[in-house]
C-alpha cells in the first residue's frame, strides 16, 4: 500500500514538473503570439493561473504592443489575484489604467482593484473559520471601498456597479464594527475621552450601519463617567428614540458614578 501512494506522489509530481519545465518555457519561446495568447488564455480559463501568469508575463516581455497587449494585461492582473500575488495584480491594474483609459474596459481595472484590496487582507485561516473580520487591519477594507466608491464617481453605468455597491455597503458595516472594537477597548482602558471619540466618529461617519446603537451605548457611558451628564442624557435619549429595546440602555442608567 505505502508503495503504491509513493508510486502516485512521485506520478503527480513529476507530471507537475512537465506541466510547468523547462521544456514547455523553451518551446514557448518559438511560439506566435496567437498561440501564446490563445495558451495563456486556455490555461487561465481552465484554472491554471500559475501557468497563466507565467504565459501572459512572457507575451508581456515579447509583445508589449501588439495586438493582444491591453487584454492580456488585464488577463495578467485577474491571474495574479488569483494566484494571490495581491501587489502584483494591484500594480498591473495601475498600469492598464495609465497606459489604456480610453479602453472600453478600463473599468473592470477600477473593479478588479477593489475585489484585490476587498480580499488581500483575509488569511487561510479566516477562509474555512468564522472568524469577526472586523477585528482584523481595516486598511486594505478602507482601501478597497474608496476603489468602488472611483469605480461608481468614474463609471456610474458599469456593468460591475451592483457588486461593487454590495461590497461597499458590506465594508462599511465592517469599518463601523471596527471602530465599535476600538471604542470598546479604550473604554475597559479607561481612557473615556478616546473612546467617546470613536464612537462619534462611528455616528457621524457610517449612519444607519449596525455598529450605530452600540457606538450610541458607549458614547453614553462614557459621557457618564466623564460626568458629562448633558451630552450623556442627549446620546441616552437618541438611543431611546430609535432603538428602545436595546439592552445598553440599562447598562448605561447602572452605571454610577462614585
Amino acid at each position: 500500500m505505502k508503495k503504491c501512494v509513493l508510486l502516485i506522489i512521485l506520478v503527480i509530481t513529476s507530471a507537475g514538473c512537465s506541466f510547468f519545465g523547462d521544456d514547455e518555457d523553451d518551446s514557448a519561446k518559438n511560439w506566435t503570439v496567437d498561440r501564446l495568447y490563445n495558451e495563456a488564455k486556455g490555461a487561465l480559463e481552465s484554472g491554471y493561473y500559475s501557468k497563466a501568469v507565467k504565459y501572459y508575463e512572457f507575451l508581456e516581455t515579447r509583445f508589449p504592443f501588439g495586438v493582444y497587449g491591453q487584454q492580456s494585461l488585464l488577463d495578467l492582473a485577474y491571474a495574479y489575484y488569483k494566484t494571490e500575488d495581491y501587489d502584483s495584480a494591484i500594480s498591473a491594474c495601475d498600469r492598464f489604467v495609465r497606459l489604456y483609459p480610453q479602453n472600453p474596459h478600463v473599468d473592470y481595472a477600477y473593479y478588479l482593484r477593489g475585489l484585490v484590496n476587498f480580499n488581500r487582507s483575509k488569511g487561510l485561516v479566516e477562509r474555512f473559520l468564522p472568524l469577526d473580520t472586523s477585528q482584523r487591519d481595516p486598511s486594505s477594507g478602507l482601501q478597497a471601498f474608496r476603489d468602488f466608491n472611483e469605480l461608481a464617481r468614474k463609471y456610474p453605468d458599469s456593468e460591475y456597479i451592483p457588486d461593487a455597491e454590495m461590497r461597499m455597503v458590506h465594508l462599511r458595516n465592517l469599518l463601523a464594527a471596527h471602530e465599535v472594537h476600538v471604542a470598546n477597548y479604550y473604554m475597559t482602558r479607561g481612557a473615556y475621552v478616546a473612546a467617546a471619540n470613536r464612537a462619534r466618529y462611528v455616528i457621524e461617519t457610517y449612519p444607519r450601519t449596525p455598529s450605530v446603537p452600540d457606538a450610541l451605548v458607549l458614547l453614553a457611558k462614557a459621557y457618564k463617567v466623564l460626568e458629562m451628564d448633558d451630552l450623556s442624557g442627549d446620546s441616552l435619549r437618541v438611543l431611546e428614540l430609535n432603538y428602545p429595546n436595546h439592552p445598553g440602555l440599562d447598562e448605561v442608567k447602572d452605571i454610577l458614578i462614585r
